[in-house]
């Protein structure tokens, strides 16, 4: 059986192997005549494609997020690049790549209680369809969503501009909170699919498990390592440019209207 690729990986847990036909359960296994189809099984991962035009993409490619689906499309880098920030509207947008912190305004352990989250770590995101942040918390189950706090999530907003920093549909903040303190960070909605998706299959007993935690660390290390300081002024600047681009927008429609309108 092949195995899934991308993130699909981290959406349900292996396969168990299946016991071969007149073999006892439990059995050691014997040598077995070569089936037909059995060359095909033992290949190695399928390779995954483009879900937009069909191109193949290695194990490193990017995402687009489907608005309308709630959900994420592996694509090559051309069409990645349709969607991405700037050029973006409508049902499809692509999926940043940057890992963001601040480590000139922390966030204290007391900060983090006023969101009354029942966890040690969670990611939110505001998404366009919902109007609103929505918190969000990886466990057994996959993504968990949780009550959030609207209000105290925009008084720490407003002490924390990076909070507010995350790109609509695409970006969330995570935060983490342990005995040494609280961390948090924009990062790409894919690395939180895939954090969820890491718990849902390595999850065991109460607590976890020694590998799940394990897995957790590992993912919060490659964040840290990827993280560069949060600049308020890149964040302006984005946000000036889509007032620019959505004036822009406004302005030509205003102008073909009024061609019309004087149009015999």
């Amino acid at each position: 059986m092949r195995s899934p690729t991308g993130l699909r990986r981290f959406l349900e847990p292996p396969p168990a192997a299946a016991t071969p036909p007149g073999v006892a359960p439990g059995a050691a296994p014997g040598v077995l005549p070569q089936r037909a189809g059995d060359a095909q099984q033992e290949a190695g991962p399928q390779q995954e494609r483009c879900e937009m035009c069909a191109t193949e993409v290695g194990p490193s490619h990017s995402h687009v997020a489907d608005l309308e689906q709630s959900s994420l499309m592996c694509v090559c880098r051309a069409c990645y690049l349709l969607f991405t920030y700037g050029s973006a509207s409508g049902r499809y947008r692509g999926v940043p790549d940057r890992y963001v912190r601040d480590p000139s305004r922390t966030l204290s352990v007391a900060e983090w209680d006023q969101l009354q989250i029942p966890v040690g770590l969670a990611f939110f995101l505001y998404g366009s369809q919902r109007g609103e942040m929505s918190g969000f918390y990886p466990s057994p189950a996959g993504a968990t969503e949780c009550m959030l706090d609207l209000q105290a999530w925009a008084r720490l907003a407003e002490a924390h501009p990076l909070l507010r920093a995350a790109e609509h549909d695409v970006e969330a903040v995570l935060i983490c909170r342990d005995q040494a303190g609280v961390e948090y960070f924009i990062v790409p909605i894919d690395a939180c699919y895939e954090l969820a998706g890491r718990m849902r299959m390595l999850w065991k007993g109460f607590d976890g498990g020694t590998e799940a935690r394990e897995s957790i660390e590992a993912f919060l290390a490659g964040v840290r390592a990827r993280a560069k300081d949060f600049t308020p002024e890149s964040s302006d600047s984005r946000e000036s440019s889509d007032s620019r681009e959505s004036s822009d927008s406004r302005e030509s429609s205003d102008s073909r209207e009024s061609s019309d309108s004087r149009a015999p």
